[in-house]
C-alpha cells in the first residue's frame, strides 16, 4: 500500500474511537445512553440512519449493479421513500407518544409482555445473524484490497480489529457517540464516491453519457419483467421496497433507536423521511460511478463489462478492482477508509440497538425490577460489551467467503420482517386482536415465510407455482426477495384477523395506547 494511503487509513482508524469517546465521555444517565436525552438534531440522525443501513457490501456492490441491471435499483429506493413516509406518520407517533426507548415497547403495551419478548428475541436473533455475517462479509473486500497492497491477514484479524475499535466509542458514549461518528463516516464514503466521479470524469470521452445510454445503462424502470420473480419489475421493486423500508425503519430497533433520540416527533419524522431522500441520492451517486466505470472499463482489453456479462467476474468486484488498480494515491486511501467506515458504522448501531432492546424489552420487562439509573447505565454498557464479543466470535467462525450461509444470513430479514411489521399493523388495525392471536400469527408468519422462501418456486415462463425441495434451477426460481416482507405482513394480518373474529369486543389494551407511558430507561 502506498504510504500516503496507509497513513490515511491509520489516521481514520485511530481518530474514530477518540472522537467517539470525546463526544460521549460525559454520559451520566441511562436515558442519555439509550436515546441521547432525546436531544439529537434531526439532520444528524438522518445521516446516522443512512450510515447505519449502508454496509461495506453496499458501497462495494452498488456500482456493479449497473453492469447487470442498469439504474433499476432506484425503483427500490423510490419504494423506500413511500415506505418511510408511511412509517413516519403511522408508526413513529406511537413511539413518541409512549415515550419509548424501544420499538417493541409498543407491542408490549398493546398486546402484553409475551409478544414484546417474542419480537425482541426475534430482533436479537435476526440482528445477530444479519450483522454478524455482514461484519464478516465486510472483511472480504477489505482483505482483498489489503492483499493487493501486500498486506496479508486473516478475516478474523480484520473482524476483531474493527470490533475493538468500534466498541470503544459505543461502550463509552452510547447513542450520541454512535450518531455523531456515523455522520463523519457517512461523509467519508460519500466524499470518496464524489472523488471517484471527479477522477473518472477526467478519463472518459466527452460523449460518455450517450455511450452508456445507448447500451441501456441508464434504464430506470422495468414494466416488462415477471413481477413475481424479477426483483426489479416495477411493481415488485416499488411495493416490495416500500414494505421492506416500513419494516426496517419502522419496526426494527436498529433504526427506530436513532429516531427516538430526536428532540420531538416532528424532528423524528424529518429524520426518517429525510433519510429516504438522502439514501435515494446516495444510491444514484454510486450507480453513476457504476455507469462511468462501465464506459471506463468497456474499452479496455478483456473488458470488465464483458467479463461480468459472461459470468467470469462478479459485479461486486468491479469497484474494488477500480479502487486498487486505477485510483490515484490519496483517493484510494480515502475510499478504503470509507469502506471501513461503513462496516464500523453498521456494527456500532447494531451494538447500541441490541443493548437497548436487551435492557428495555427483556431484562426489565421480565424481571419486574425497578433499577436505579446508574445501575441501568452499567447494564447497558455491559450488554454492549457482551454483544460485541458475540459478534466478533460469530463473524470470526467463517473462513470461506463463498460459504452459502453468508447469503442466507444477509437475507435472514426475509423470514422475520413481515412478522414484525405485521404485528404492529395488527395492533393498529384489528382492535379485537389479543396477545395470543398476535403470537400465533407471528409464528405462522415466520414458519410460512420459511416454507415460501425455501420450497416454493415459480416457473419463469408461465409463473406456475411448484413445491420444489431442491435448489432453484434455470426454469424454477424463487419469489423475488422484495416481496418477502409484504408476504409476511399479509400472513400475519390474515391469521391474526381470523383468530380475532372469535372475540366479542375490543382488547382493553387498545385504550392504553392513548395514555402516556413511562420510558423503560
Amino acid at each position: 500500500m502506498n504510504p500516503v494511503d496507509l497513513v490515511i487509513v491509520i489516521v481514520y482508524l485511530a481518530a474514530m474511537p477518540v472522537i467517539g469517546v470525546l463526544i460521549g465521555r460525559r454520559q451520566k444517565s441511562a436515558n442519555d445512553y439509550f436515546v441521547g436525552e432525546r436531544s439529537m438534531p434531526w439532520w444528524a440522525v438522518t445521516l446516522s440512519v443512512v450510515a447505519t443501513e449502508t454496509s461495506t457490501l453496499t458501497v462495494i456492490s452498488t456500482p456493479g449493479l449497473v453492469f447487470g441491471s442498469a439504474f433499476l435499483f432506484l425503483e427500490v429506493a423510490f419504494g423506500y421513500i413511500i415506505g418511510r413516509v408511511i412509517a413516519a406518520f403511522v408508526l413513529l407517533p406511537r413511539y413518541f407518544r409512549g415515550n419509548y426507548v424501544s420499538a417493541y415497547e409498543f407491542l408490549g403495551r398493546r398486546f402484553g409482555r409475551g409478544l414484546q419478548g417474542t419480537a425482541s428475541v426475534t430482533f436479537v436473533v435476526t440482528r445477530l445473524l444479519a450483522e454478524g455475517l455482514r461484519l464478516f462479509a465486510g472483511a472480504i473486500p477489505i482483505k482483498a484490497i489489503l492483499s493487493h497492497y501486500g498486506i496479508h491477514t486473516e478475516y478474523w484479524h480484520i473482524v476483531v480489529l474493527l470490533t475493538l475499535l468500534t466498541v470503544i466509542y459505543a461502550f463509552v458514549g452510547g447513542i450520541k457517540s454512535v450518531i455523531w461518528v456515523d455522520v463523519i463516516q457517512w461523509s467519508l464514503y460519500i466524499l470518496g464516491a464524489i472523488g471517484a466521479v471527479i477522477f473518472l470524469s477526467t478519463k472518459l470521452p466527452s460523449g460518455w453519457t450517450q455511450i452508456a445510454s445507448s447500451q441501456g445503462r441508464f434504464q430506470l424502470t422495468d414494466f416488462a419483467s415477471n413481477l413475481l420473480t424479477n426483483p426489479y419489475a416495477f411493481l415488485c421493486a416499488v411495493v416490495g421496497g416500500a414494505f421492506l423500508s416500513m419494516a426496517s425503519h419502522g419496526a426494527d430497533q436498529l433504526i427506530v433507536g436513532r429516531l427516538l433520540s430526536c428532540r420531538n416527533l416532528r424532528d423524528g419524522q424529518r429524520a426518517l423521511i429525510g433519510s429516504s431522500i438522502v439514501v435515494f441520492i446516495q444510491f444514484a451517486l454510486f450507480l453513476l460511478v457504476g455507469a462511468m466505470l462501465w464506459v471506463y472499463t468497456g474499452g479496455k482489453t478483456g473488458s470488465t463489462a464483458t467479463a461480468v456479462a459472461a459470468g467470469k467476474m462478479s459485479g461486486d468486484d468491479v469497484f474494488s478492482n477500480f479502487i486498487v488498480n486505477d485510483l490515484p494515491v490519496g483517493l484510494a486511501g480515502l475510499l478504503i477508509a470509507g469502506i471501513l467506515a461503513s462496516t464500523m458504522g453498521a456494527l456500532a448501531s447494531a451494538l447500541n440497538a441490541l443493548s437497548t432492546s436487551t435492557i428495555a424489552d427483556l431484562y426489565q420487562r421480565f424481571t419486574h425490577k425497578s433499577i436505579e439509573d446508574a445501575k441501568l447505565l452499567r447494564h447497558g454498557r455491559m450488554w454492549t460489551l457482551i454483544w460485541a464479543a458475540v459478534f466478533a466470535v460469530f463473524a470470526s467462525m467463517f473462513t470461506n467467503s463463498k460459504d452459502p450461509v453468508i447469503q442466507q444470513g444477509l437475507g435472514i430479514v426475509g423470514y422475520t420482517y413481515g412478522a414484525l411489521l405485521g404485528s404492529f399493523f395488527l395492533g393498529l388495525l384489528v382492535r379485537k386482536a389479543r396477545q395470543s392471536d398476535a403470537v400465533i400469527a407471528f409464528a405462522c408468519s415466520v414458519v410460512g415465510m420459511a416454507f415460501l422462501i425455501l420450497f416454493v418456486k415459480f416457473d419463469k415462463a408461465t409463473t406456475e407455482v411448484h413445491i420444489h425441495f431442491g435448489a432453484a434451477t434455470k426454469t424454477l426460481v424463487p419469489l423475488a426477495t422484495y416481496w418477502y416482507t409484504f408476504a409476511g405482513v399479509l400472513i400475519t394480518l390474515v391469521v391474526g384477523g381470523l383468530l380475532s373474529l372469535r372475540r366479542r369486543g375490543a382488547d382493553p389494551n387498545v385504550e392504553k395506547l392513548e395514555e402516556p407511558a413511562e420510558s423503560a430507561a
